[in-house]
């Protein structure tokens, strides 16, 4: 009896190690071929797949409504994403004095040398016809005197920001959501975290990487718990970016890297991901969460002052307070830890209360909520991770290195940021690029074969989990070690002891992921360590200070710029398992 529970026990073990194997790394139709059980759960079939509901997502799914089926698939409620949460505005060339060329050359500048001028041009350009999309969905840009009010942030040359007061991305997110809700062919998924994306190779359809393709995506259900298979021909990935990443973050709880983790895993490269903006004002108070304050702040006469009122931004730069966002946040940083500060400060109060009212209620508002009166006093600030520059290698068109999958917005690395984005032209990027992957999926619309059936998410040899806390304390001590070591300031040896710490988190989140029912937190959990470790890959590649990447070891540039990418190892084949199970005794 004793040597027949052994075995059990051993036997146990390593069913969990196959289905561990089999979820990390082999064709889902093995994996599925160990379980003794039929999972009860969903499947759903689609034209699109659109995974992500900010501007990116919505915009695709809007633009391809009216050819076919199209799913909105959202880990929240459609409006949770960081669209909403965006105060600046969206850049575009009204001013009769601005030009295109001059909207260029600020954002090439911006970038640090690592800008593709192709696609900073043509996301310049595609700007009025953004503008005009949004104008007729019914967004109601602010007005001075009949003409679009245009405010300036840092690194224009000129006031090009058309805004909606300081709520700009709130507004576009309730013009989008409003539209997408009243659309027959789009149906939406609220509440379904996207777990991992379906391949033809993972299915076993194909050994040989050049014949994969993206058929789909795992989704779990918050609640219900179920895993549902989403087939579809084309898949696009908009789930923002990854800055939750960080222990201080203006981002909301979403932006877990999702997208760019997913696509890392089913084949495609990432670029850049060292360039992670840190936004030099977000406000500091005990109870206040990820409240950002705007560069408009900036924009429309804010200083940033030491606690005894003195400017100090002018030692750092020419256009002191309107420099760009990397310079402006190391600024701050460095004046904290030269003088021990906790904060320092921003005053808008020179300018009339009325003046603050109609530009800047909605933090003028959270503001006096927690006691500070703007109109009379300075906003206490620091930074704080905000955006994510890099992201998944994708071409003018949004196209990955896996056909038939697309990612666009934050997730992306489209060569407009550089090494350092542009205020405002984040909005503009997920415009201009959620038209252009809408129409190259158009133009293949026809020529893309049908759907393959998928099997079913398996889970029979995973239990419940009764040590959640592992997820907890993991989750905070990567955001911790990634602000502590990852942050505005690096150096090699506090690289070096990111990279250890995550080695040590991906093999226990692994093994967790391996043996238990997945949960949303458990899948955010498990993305943002794979960002981070690509994040960390990326930095100690660049031997140079650019852009939002500085690091003490290395304070200066090199002769030339050049992007860091990042290639996935090829996948085991298909046989390796069977072959492993044929040699166990």
């Amino acid at each position: 009896m004793r040597a027949s529970g052994k075995f059990a026990i051993s036997s146990n073990r390593m069913m969990n190690r196959a289905t561990s194997f089999c979820r990390q790394h082999l064709p889902y139709t093995t994996c599925r071929s160990r379980t003794g059980r039929q999972p009860l759960s969903q499947r759903y079939q689609h034209d699109v797949l659109v995974i992500g509901s900010g501007a990116a997502g919505l915009t695709t799914a809007l633009a391809l409504a009216q050819h076919g089926r199209v799913a909105v698939l959202t880990k929240g409620r459609l409006a949770d994403g960081s669209t909403a949460w965006a105060q600046g505005g969206v850049a575009a060339v009204m001013d009769p004095a601005d030009s295109m060329d001059s909207h260029v050359r600020d954002t090439l500048i911006a970038g640090a040398g690592l800008c593709n001028e192709r696609i900073v041009r043509m996301t310049v350009e595609g700007a009025p016809a953004a503008i005009d999309f949004l104008v007729e969905l019914g967004v109601t840009f602010d007005l001075e005197d009949n003409h679009y009010h245009l405010t300036r942030e840092g690194g224009h040359s000129f006031r090009r920001v058309l805004h909606v007061a300081d709520a700009t991305g709130a507004a576009i997110s309730a013009a989008l959501t409003q539209r997408t809700r009243a659309t027959p062919a789009i149906e939406l998924f609220e509440r379904f975290v996207a777990v991992d994306l379906i391949t033809a190779r993972k299915l076993g359809h194909t050994d040989e990487p050049a014949a994969d393709r993206c058929l789909g995506a795992y989704a779990l259900n918050s609640e219900t718990g179920e895993v549902s298979a989403f087939e579809a021909r084309f898949v696009v990935l908009a789930t923002g970016g990854a800055s939750k990443v960080y222990l201080y973050t203006t981002n909301p709880d979403t932006a877990t890297g999702d997208g760019i983790a997913m696509a890392w895993r089913a084949g495609c490269r990432v670029a850049n991901l060292e360039f992670n903006q840190f936004h030099p004002t977000c406000l500091f108070h005990p109870h206040a969460k990820s409240f950002l304050i705007s560069e408009a702040v900036r924009g429309e006469g804010g200083k940033l002052l030491l606690p005894d009122g003195t400017r100090f931004m002018n030692n750092f730069h020419e256009m002191a307070e309107l420099a760009p966002r990397d310079i402006v946040a190391r600024a701050i940083d460095h004046e904290m830890k030269r003088l021990g500060l906790d904060c320092v400060y921003l005053d808008i109060s020179h300018r009339s209360p009325d003046f603050i009212a109609l530009h800047f209620p909605t933090i003028q508002r959270r503001c006096a909520e927690l006691g500070i009166d703007i109109t009379k006093e300075p906003i206490p600030v620091v930074p704080a991770a905000h955006y994510t520059c890099g992201g998944v290698l994708v071409d003018a068109e949004g196209r990955t290195d896996l056909p038939n999958l697309y990612v666009i917005g934050e997730s992306s690395c489209t060569g407009l940021h550089g090494a350092n984005r542009m205020a405002s032209n984040s909005l503009l990027e997920c415009l201009v690029f959620a038209k252009a992957a809408s129409g190259d999926i158009l133009a293949r619309w026809h020529s893309n074969v049908a759907p393959v059936r998928v099997p079913d998410w398996d889970e029979s040899q995973v239990t419940d989990s009764d040590e959640n806390v592992v997820i907890s304390h993991n989750w905070d001590e990567l955001r911790r070690f990634m602000w502590d070591y990852v942050g505005i300031v690096r150096t090699n040896k506090r690289l070096e002891r990111a990279h250890r710490r995550i080695e040590v988190l991906n093999n226990e989140i692994n093994d967790y992921y391996s043996n238990y029912h997945v949960s949303g937190d458990l899948i955010e959990l498990r993305n943002l360590v794979q960002v981070a470790d690509l994040i960390v890959r990326c930095a100690r590649l660049r031997k140079e200070s650019r852009g939002l990447h500085f690091t003490l070891d290395y304070p200066g540039l090199l002769p030339e710029a050049s992007n860091s990418v990042l290639t996935p190892a090829i996948a085991l084949p298909m046989n390796f398992w069977r072959a492993r199970e044929a040699r166990t005794p």
